[in-house]
């Protein structure tokens, strides 16, 4: 493999051609999956790849930060509703002719839902097409969207096996990628006295952390009743929940909050849009997600979490327990608010030296397995041999 990267990334040399690769996403204004594509597109091998990306507009504060990498960017929507179908068609055929002015040679989608016309578009102009699978959707409206989207696909990346398992049992252009993250960029710090003076916390505090865009099927309500369990016996312990909170579910999880006591120990902080600081006072990161809805498809925020040198918890659902799949100690049952309650008492108050190995086991499982680095030599194999194919 290695000798056929050197050999492959020569002939590109003496050439002075560089396979350019255009990323599509409808906007930055949310950081997940815009994070996750420009991890990948700086992280490729300048020496083969000349990376580009196409967006609807340059709002939302994460736009700025892709600016900065001086990675080419075209404001242009990529994709376009499909009903009417003569006029979807047409727009198709627009959009095609402007793929083929841009001459790149392969298009990566980062879009999150079922859209198909870019899929098409990208036909019409015969530029290789990919996508990544990143959540747990396919059925219910978007079923035949998703249907169509994988068969115009040159190729799919999933993030977790129970996406081949329930959406592609019987493809045979499938390649599981799971998501990575920056060991440089998110690693064990000083807890931020910014956030400590802030929130007024004591050392003697134990901070629980939830960083997640509030959506029912994450299952919050489930973290805050086992706190509020755990908060009986123990009332110096916090419970930070990190993410948009101007929604109904949001705002159902404060009602919550606000009945119990306890209410002045949970903190809602709304969107961040840099969660390190909170993972540096954090002593325990939860994802308490649902066993039913969306699920995951790789957490980011959990590797993230562990990357920082946080203790984790997770509920054993799809793209969760992809990464905690041998640590059972760090897993538990969704929906369960007792055992979660436990778990959250030994991982806090109990066994501090088998806590810690566990820790560092884990720590070490990503590190080996979940470096951003990893993810983007993964999506470069790919590249290189569709468009080998196409060569040949």
């Amino acid at each position: 493999m290695a000798y056929f990267h050197d050999f492959f990334a020569l002939c590109l040399e003496e050439k002075l051609i560089k396979l350019k690769i255009l990323f599509t996403i409808p906007n930055f204004d949310t950081a997940g999956s815009g994070k996750a594509l420009l991890n990948v597109a700086k992280n490729l091998d300048k020496h083969i790849f000349e990376p580009q990306i196409a967006c609807f507009h340059n709002r939302g504060k994460y736009f700025k930060v892709v600016e900065k990498e001086g990675i080419p960017v075209h404001i242009h929507q990529t994709s376009h509703e499909m009903i009417p179908r003569f006029k979807g068609l047409i727009n198709c055929i627009k959009l095609a002719k402007y793929f083929k002015m841009l001459k790149v040679d392969l298009i990566h989608s980062f879009h999150y839902g079922a859209d198909y016309s870019e899929a098409l578009a990208s036909k019409i102009a015969g530029i290789p097409w990919v996508y990544t699978k990143k959540n747990m959707n396919w059925g219910g409206l978007s079923k035949n969207g998703w249907y169509i989207r994988s068969l115009l696909s040159k190729h799919i990346l999933v993030q977790n096996n129970d996406m081949i398992k329930e959406f592609f049992p019987n493809s045979n252009k499938l390649t599981l990628v799971q998501r990575g993250v920056n060991l440089l960029e998110f690693k064990k710090s000083k807890k931020n006295e910014y956030l400590l003076e802030k929130y007024k916390l004591k050392s003697e505090f134990k901070i629980i952390l939830c960083v997640a865009n509030l959506h029912p099927a994450k299952g919050v309500e489930v973290l805050i009743e086992s706190f509020l369990i755990i908060s009986r016996t123990k009332p110096n312990i916090k419970l930070f929940i990190v993410g948009e909170n101007n929604n109904e579910y949001a705002e159902s999880l404060m009602q919550i909050s606000r009945k119990s006591k306890h209410a002045h120990n949970i903190i809602f902080t709304g969107k961040v849009f840099d969660v390190k600081k909170f993972y540096s006072i954090a002593d325990l990161f939860i994802l308490p997600t649902l066993s039913k809805g969306r699920r995951e498809g790789c957490p980011v925020s959990l590797l993230e979490a562990i990357a920082s040198g946080v203790s984790v918890l997770g509920s054993e659902v799809s793209g969760i327990k992809d990464i905690l799949k041998d640590y059972d100690d760090a897993l538990f049952e969704p929906d369960n608010v007792i055992e979660l309650s436990k778990k959250i008492e030994e991982k806090l108050f109990t066994n501090k030296n088998k806590n810690k190995k566990l820790d560092l086991k884990i720590f070490k499982h990503i590190k080996d397995n979940f470096d951003v680095k990893i993810e983007s030599f993964k999506h470069g194999e790919i590249y290189k041999k569709i468009l080998k194919k196409k060569e040949n």
